[in-house]
């Protein structure tokens, strides 16, 4: 037996080290999937909730005979369910997903953890671009009336990301001079709607507000299917990246080493952001903090490996922004509050402790 145990000890002794670290990476990449295999079985069930949960309660059994067999149900549950619940539902999980991968490639090519999409004033050029819609009626000519506010805001917020691009590129000023620039943007987008709301008559002065409160009651299914494929596209594209986003995370002066075009890269990935901020901000209003709360979690428990962090962030996103819409529809009985107040409710206190958390590389 002991000539044995000695055999098993030389053995060991004696194996490759490289094995070791192949077994723990292995180890680690299974974790991290099952982890991302975890936060999608709770989304489903956070969808559930906001199918089953509001002011016109729907028991489960209802609500699956409802999608499955409607015809064996009354119209009045049927447009419930198929026309109000499940669009709104689903494109909480949408628009979640996209303001998280947005906020992450935002933090990793800005390298400030206080960046996110809505500080950079993406957001505040959407609501500006649907101010002068619903105020003054000025927009693309030729675009039909659903689409009026929508097309308006899209715009303005793509037109703000490439302004941004644009000065920083003439200024070349660093990372952290981006970050100013767009808070600067914040300020000015903020006084314009305003401005807007001075000279607004009551009737459009409240749908002003109501738009900038963000709500995902806007939702149909055609936004939600240009949403979803909006999304599905970038996030391929994006993770194609992500080896590249994570050298970056290395330091500018190594990504440029390892012969990464880091200017480029910067720049797809602010059209990425700009494109799914805008498309979210233009189809449900501005909702703040998805963006920065998303990413923080997905780091924390995923790293900055961006073939784990992109997803996670993209799913923790639809899960907080799902959860936001559970909250909205139950905080007060018979009132669905607008999402966006529901999020920046959550997301002031941590926005705060990020503040002081990383309060040396601000």
């Amino acid at each position: 037996m002991s000539i044995m145990s000695e055999r098993f000890a030389t053995q060991e002794h004696e194996r490759d080290p490289s094995d070791n670290v192949k077994v723990h990476y292995r180890k680690m990449m299974n974790k991290r999937m099952l982890w991302l295999g975890v936060i999608f079985l709770i989304i489903c069930g956070s969808v559930v909730l906001d199918f089953t949960m509001g002011p016109s309660g729907l028991s489960l059994d209802k609500l699956l005979t409802t999608l499955f067999q409607p015809e064996l149900v009354d119209a009045g549950s049927r447009v419930i369910v198929w026309d109000i619940r499940l669009p709104y539902a689903l494109m909480a999980v949408v628009v979640g997903m996209s303001l998280g991968l947005a906020g992450a490639e935002m933090q990793t090519i800005l390298n400030n953890p206080l960046a996110s999409p809505f500080t950079l004033g993406l957001s505040n050029a959407a609501s500006f671009g649907a101010a002068l819609a619903i105020v003054l009626g000025i927009g693309i000519p030729g675009i039909p009336d659903q689409w009026f506010i929508s097309a308006n805001a899209f715009l303005f917020a793509l037109l703000s990301a490439l302004l941004l691009d644009g000065i920083t590129r003439w200024t070349r000023v660093p990372t952290s001079g981006v970050v100013l620039f767009g808070i600067a943007m914040v300020f000015t987008f903020n006084a314009l709607v305003s401005m807007m709301q001075f000279i607004a008559t009551e009737d459009t002065l409240q749908g002003l507000v109501f738009w900038t409160m963000g709500s995902l009651t806007r939702a149909t299914w055609v936004k939600l299917g240009v949403m979803a494929g909006a999304f599905a596209v970038i996030m391929v594209i994006s993770w194609m990246s992500s080896w590249k986003l994570t050298a970056l995370r290395l330091g500018e002066d190594r990504a440029i080493s390892f012969g990464i075009d880091v200017k480029r890269l910067r720049l797809g990935s602010l059209l990425r952001i700009s494109i799914l901020t805008a498309l979210a901000v233009a189809f449900v209003g501005p909702i703040a903090f998805i963006g920065l709360v998303a990413p923080h979690i997905a780091r924390m428990m995923f790293g900055e490996d961006h073939r784990f962090y992109l997803p996670a962030s993209a799913l923790i996103g639809a899960l907080v922004l799902s959860l936001a819409s559970i909250a909205s529809k139950n905080l007060i009985p018979g009132v669905i509050i607008p999402v966006g107040i529901v999020t920046s409710l959550v997301g002031v206190p941590f926005f705060l402790s990020m503040i002081l958390r990383h309060k040396g590389n601000i």
